[in-house]
């Protein structure tokens, strides 16, 4: 695949970036495009690979390795070195229905089990994989395909996020007759509101949602099952109901203080700040301004490094992420992390370089654990307070963390955002119901035909497997829907 010799003669370049100091005056994309020439030599650096791992996708060591989508990236690498876009295109949505979101959004898991990664960077998939799609939609490439005929079912799905998106776009394909319910005032779920306006643009959801109601999905949003609209009248209504309400639970920090005003979920701060900003861009006021304050971000993921981008561009006084694991090597250590497993290493995040750049410093610190939290006297953070923490394991393997006496430190804080994930569903909908779920508290299906424990109810996504990526909603979207289409269309089961 791509050009012979192209992993020798071409060095990795991905998607070039803005200028940190420039960016975090704006909402603006931080990226910038890819030239076509780049792209090109990029997918002429795709291996002739015996056995290609990137496209297969697995859970492993407790991460993922290679597309959970099964994306045909050797294919598509080799027609964009070679000039055939359209075709690359085409290829790209074989697998995959919005290569428009995991080109921006993934954490590139095939990357990670890229074999060229063996020895040498890895092919910049991501980046080639958004420019292909891009280029779809700036030619008029992509256009809306209304299935030929309406096979007279309905189906209601709840939630619109990615999974949501996926199932609605394959039932609707396979002709089934779908509208999507989503509790908020727009579509998109996580990928409008759970991720900022300067990494994934709303115009990018709504341009898909656009295409998605020409080809006749209906969208009903400022929709809550459960309270605005009955979950039985849906069961009433439809034929089957696919439920994709995400793992919205926040996970919460049980320390002194907790409930000082100014310590906020971190969905809830970015949550805000894009409805503001897409409503007013911010001239409304409704939203958890970090402007002049001094801010602190627990979680070391991606979340947290939204809320260090979107503290940036508030203009904040001070920053530091608290990252509970020591700092991570450079490269990959091969005796405990080893190819194809997703790479555990140290990255500098789009958050953490434009901290940096203002700032002067990564504005991380590691290995901490919050003790408490400490107010003013009249209700506000004022402090946290810190102490350093390593890692063991007892007799049976079990992890706890060991504090190191001497390390305690107190750090000035005017707003603290939680960004440590969720632990599974909201329950309201799932006891009203009535869903068995999992020890987890995920809802319960199967993973074959994606049936929960009442009929023609299904569950996929986040909801179902727990918090995850979004290719893996796509994958649970792709899936669930197929056995959807099956049940619908009374097609017997098969092994």
């Amino acid at each position: 695949m791509g050009k012979p010799t192209g992993f020798m003669e071409y060095e990795r370049r991905g998607r070039p970036e803005r200028d940190p100091k420039e960016r975090v005056k704006d909402w603006e994309d931080y990226t910038l495009p890819m030239p076509d020439v780049e792209a090109q030599r990029e997918g002429a650096r795709c291996m002739d690979c015996g056995v290609p791992t990137c496209h297969t996708g697995t859970e492993m060591a407790g991460g993922t390795s290679g597309c959970p989508v099964y994306h045909y990236i050797p294919e598509w690498n080799d027609l964009v070195y070679r000039g055939q876009w359209k075709e690359a295109l085409m290829k790209a949505h074989e697998q995959n229905n919005f290569p428009e979101f995991t080109g921006i959004a993934c954490p590139a898991p095939c990357e990670g089990a890229c074999v060229l990664g063996l020895n040498e960077n890895p092919v910049a998939i991501r980046s080639v994989e958004r420019s292909i799609v891009e280029k779809g939609f700036a030619n008029g490439w992509i256009t809306a395909e209304p299935p030929e005929k309406r096979t007279g079912k309905k189906v209601a799905v709840v939630g619109s996020g990615p999974a949501g998106l996926t199932v609605a776009d394959q039932l609707n394909k396979a002709g089934h007759t779908v509208t999507v319910y989503e509790r908020d005032d727009r579509p998109g779920g996580l990928l409008t509101y759970g991720i900022p306006e300067m990494k994934l643009s709303y115009e990018v959801v709504l341009r898909r949602v656009k295409l998605m109601e020409e080809e006749g999905v209906r969208f009903v949003t400022n929709a809550n099952i459960g309270k605005d609209i009955p979950s039985r009248q849906l069961e009433e209504e439809n034929d089957a109901v696919v439920l994709c309400g995400g793992a919205a639970n926040h996970r919460n920090i049980d320390v002194e203080g907790r409930n000082l005003e100014g310590v906020h979920f971190a969905m809830d701060f970015l949550h805000a700040n894009t409805r503001s900003l897409l409503d007013s861009h911010h001239e409304n006021g409704e939203y958890i301004s970090a402007e002049g304050k001094n801010v602190i971000v627990i979680g070391g993921g991606d979340t947290g490094t939204d809320c260090i981008a979107t503290s940036m561009r508030h203009d904040c006084k001070s920053l530091v992420q608290f990252d509970i694991y020591d700092k991570k090597p450079e490269n990959r250590d091969e005796a405990v992390n080893p190819w194809p497993q997703y790479p555990v290493i140290h990255r500098i995040e789009y958050g953490q370089k434009e901290a940096e750049a203002v700032f002067g410093d990564d504005p991380r610190a590691y290995a901490v654990q919050t003790k408490k939290f400490v107010g003013d006297g009249n209700g506000q953070i004022k402090e946290v307070h810190t102490i350093n923490v390593k890692l063991k394991f007892d007799e049976q393997g079990n992890k706890y963390r060991e504090e190191i006496p001497g390390t305690e430190k107190v750090w000035q804080a005017d707003l603290v955002l939680l960004a440590i994930g969720f632990t599974g569903p909201e329950q309201e909908l799932v006891e009203e119901m009535g869903l068995e779920t999992t020890r987890r508290t995920n809802v319960k299906a199967d993973l074959h035909t994606y049936l929960t424990n009442k009929e023609g109810v299904f569950a996929a996504g986040d909801m179902r497997r727990g918090q995850s990526l979004i290719v893996w909603a796509i994958n649970e979207g792709r899936a669930a829907a197929d056995a959807c289409d099956k049940y619908l269309m009374e097609v017997p089961e098969t092994v």
